[in-house]
């Protein structure tokens, strides 16, 4: 079984550095610094408890270098997946699975989904149908990503908490490819459960995303305190609640309410989101991913979105006015 992991930053690298202790065939793209370093001294990973470990690692820049793979996982940053779809032809074979490990509404998500949004489009997050028709959806396995990590300098990652990536199939069945890589990913030490129902998974980890992310943008709150401030949990709460009837709607079932999902962003504590960290750094934000998509989605099922519209606004804004966000 050949995986590549495209998009070995953090999570890419938790998982290559699993995967190749495990004596799978892995190979990673990445690019730059981090790049050079784990072509010159391995990749290494720190994880609690455990001493470094060091892995070396077939790594490039060029998919071309590596070849058709039978897994392709996907763990970049949304927006920057459909500009890189055609330089990721040369690792799609006949057979090739693409693993979308990707934040946010994923483009795939109206396939096999039935009724009559089948095969509805997402402009937000595949803009001019990019991986639509570059990958094909039947290609697609979904994937939810769990663990948080750090690249703590070029060529290692850090490990902070969590080894789940759930996996699923858009139709809910538990395939051949979906129970192979979940085989593979558990003799890694990873947990890769097959679930039945993966849309809900995503939703509920895009209800905090969604919310928790820009509100912390704009405010450069951390979680424990935009969660119970008397001002900002209220329009967190509203946007939750936006979100989730666009969802029910979907057939989405949520299993905990909005306060305790609320209550369980503020106990893990100071913590900064990804769209503030990115906005301090100067990288893109995942704003169209996390917060656009939600307002696409409440477009096609005819929901208003009022809370989403107004922190949608302020928060591009804000990223336009950093130069992080659009052309």
């Amino acid at each position: 079984m050949k995986i590549c992991v495209f998009g070995a930053g953090a999570i890419g690298g938790y998982m290559g550095v699993k995967l190749a202790q495990a004596g799978a065939d892995v190979s990673l793209v990445a690019r730059g610094p981090h790049l050079a370093a784990m072509k010159e001294k391995g990749l290494t990973l720190i994880e609690e408890d455990a001493d470094p470990v060091t892995v070396q690692v077939t790594a490039s820049d060029n998919p071309a270098d590596l070849g058709p793979q039978d897994y392709v996982i996907v763990t970049l940053k949304a927006h920057s997946v459909p500009p890189v779809v055609p330089k990721m032809q040369p690792l799609i074979g006949e057979n090739t699975t693409i693993v979308s490990g990707v934040n946010g509404v994923p483009w795939w998500y109206f396939h096999k989904i039935g009724g009559e949004l089948e095969g509805t489009r997402l402009e937000t997050v595949d803009p001019g149908n990019a991986q639509w028709d570059g990958f094909g959806p039947d290609r697609v396995l979904g994937c939810v990503v769990y663990p948080a990590a750090e690249v703590s300098e070029p060529g290692t990652i850090k490990h902070i908490e969590g080894n789940r990536f759930s996996l699923g199939e858009p139709d809910g069945s538990k395939s051949e490819r979906a129970m192979a890589l979940s085989k593979a990913l558990g003799a890694a030490g990873l947990k890769a459960p097959v679930r039945p129902r993966l849309r809900d998974e995503i939703w509920v980890k895009l209800w905090g995303n969604l919310s928790f992310n820009p509100i912390s943008a704009l405010t450069h709150a951390t979680l424990d305190v935009l969660c119970t401030d008397e001002g900002t949990r209220p329009v967190a709460r509203a946007m939750m609640l936006e979100a989730q009837e666009i969802a029910e709607k979907l057939g989405v079932k949520f299993p905990i309410d909005v306060d305790r999902r609320i209550d369980g962003g503020a106990a893990v504590g100071a913590h900064r989101t990804s769209m503030l960290q990115d906005l301090d750094q100067g990288r893109p934000m995942e704003i169209d991913a996390l917060v656009g998509s939600v307002q696409e989605l409440g477009r096609v099922t005819n929901t208003p979105t009022p809370t989403i519209d107004t922190v949608l606004a302020l928060v591009k804004l804000r990223a336009k006015s950093a130069g992080l966000y659009g052309a």
